[in-house]
């Protein structure tokens, strides 16, 4: 093989298409626009979502739903995964340096999922009443 061999393997490289470039080459004339209208015009396009003058579809249904802006400064942790914690105290900022939660976060609650076997006391961190009554029969408390 010589440097003057080297060529792209087949199908790799592809000729750019040259329209309207006479009759011969299949694409003279139109250019493969078709024939007027809109789209056949150099600039001449619409808006994603136009309709041709139509109500679009995202002006025909209604707006529903609500997104809070502060979930991401909202975290859960289950039952299981305190437990796996095995720390006796737990507040927020263990949470953050065992990274169970982000370090955005501000509010943590504590979700009945799974059990907890050790008794956990928690300084500033929710629990919801499930959680709460689990953790207390472990021997817990919640501050």
């Amino acid at each position: 093989m010589e440097l003057n061999d080297i060529k792209p393997a087949d199908g790799a490289k592809h000729y750019k298409r040259r329209v309207g470039r006479g009759i011969g080459s299949g694409l003279g004339k139109t250019a493969g626009r078709g024939h007027k209208g809109q789209k056949s015009r150099a600039g001449g396009y619409h808006k994603v979502g136009f309709e041709g003058g139509q109500m679009p579809l995202q002006r025909r249904l209604p707006k529903r739903g609500f997104k809070s802006h502060l979930l991401k400064y909202n975290a859960e942790i289950t039952l299981t995964t305190l437990g796996n914690l095995g720390a006796a105290e737990v507040d927020l900022l263990s949470l953050k340096q065992a990274g169970l939660v982000g370090q955005l976060i501000k509010v943590v609650k504590v979700i009945k999922t799974g059990e907890i076997k050790i008794a956990v006391k928690l300084n500033g961190i929710g629990a919801t009443a499930g959680a709460k009554a689990a953790i207390e029969t472990a021997g817990g408390s919640i501050a």
